[in-house]
Formats: C-alpha cells, sequence, structure tokens
C-alpha cells in the first residue's frame, strides 16, 4: 500500500505537474498535462473542472481531473487519469483510482454516479476500470470512446 495524496494543481506544483508523461504508445488515450490545465481553465463540457495530482514521497506520480455539475447526483466524470510511465504496472493505478473515487465522495457527498470515458483500445484501461467496479454503458461518446459508469455513495 502506498502512502499517496490527491492534491491540487496550483502555482507552486504545476511545472512539475506538466512533466507529467506515459509510454508512448499511450499518449494518444490521455490529454497530456498542459491540455488538462487548459480544459480546468475553458471547462469545455460542464460548469466546472479541477485539475489534480497524485502524490507519493513529494514525487507527481499521476494526475486526473473532476468534470462535473456543482450539486448534481450523476453528473461527477473522472478525466485525464494517468500514472507516470515510471510507476506504471505498480499498483499504482488501482489505489489511486480507488483514491479518486473515496476523494469524489468525501469532496462531493450529494454525488451517486461517477463516470469516465475510454478509448476501446486500451484494454488495461479497461481492465483496471472494471477491477474497481466500473460498469461498461455499451454506450460511446462522440469521440467513440466507451462510457464506463460507478454507483457510489
Amino acid at each position: 500500500m502506498y502512502d499517496i495524496s490527491i492534491q491540487e494543481i496550483t502555482k507552486v506544483n504545476w511545472e512539475e505537474a506538466v512533466k507529467l508523461s506515459v509510454h508512448e504508445n499511450q499518449k494518444s488515450f490521455v490529454p497530456n498535462m498542459v491540455e488538462s490545465l487548459a480544459y480546468a481553465f475553458i471547462k469545455p463540457w460542464d460548469e466546472a473542472l479541477d485539475p489534480y495530482v497524485l502524490v507519493e514521497n513529494n514525487k507527481i506520480i499521476g494526475a486526473f481531473y473532476i468534470s462535473y455539475t456543482p450539486d448534481s447526483e450523476d453528473n461527477y466524470w473522472i478525466g485525464g487519469f494517468q500514472i507516470a510511465k515510471e510507476y506504471q504496472g505498480q499498483g499504482y493505478g488501482k489505489q489511486s483510482l480507488n483514491q479518486i473515487i473515496d476523494f469524489i465522495e468525501k469532496k462531493h457527498p450529494e454525488c451517486k454516479i461517477v463516470s469516465l470515458t475510454v478509448e476501446v483500445e486500451n484494454v488495461n484501461a479497461i481492465r483496471l476500470y472494471e477491477s474497481v467496479g466500473f460498469v461498461n454503458q455499451h454506450r460511446k461518446n462522440s469521440d467513440q470512446q466507451a462510457i464506463y459508469k460507478l454507483i457510489v455513495g
């Protein structure tokens, strides 16, 4: 079990955050950190989009954002979830994802459903999401990504 914390991306840590990268063959699956920060500024999908980093031993090991409609029960989306390439394959992904779900439940107690999308060819991510309880909705978004949902609370 790792000691992973979730921290907002701020003016103090953003430069380290943008250095985060995944393996070359995964780059088409997730936005890079500059794109994620742009999404946080522009909020293209919902009223709110909050970017976070995953930190262990004072090192950024991953990142994600939550796109949501405040006070809704079913419009909370995990996006941009990634573990830095040097930390992959060591259990960080599953533990981080479980912590993200707990974090959403604590920060947004009204939330009943957490959703995410995944590229259909990203079998490792699909396996990870299903292992923590996300269920394929057998629907796709406009980018042809599969939609997964998890009932919480």
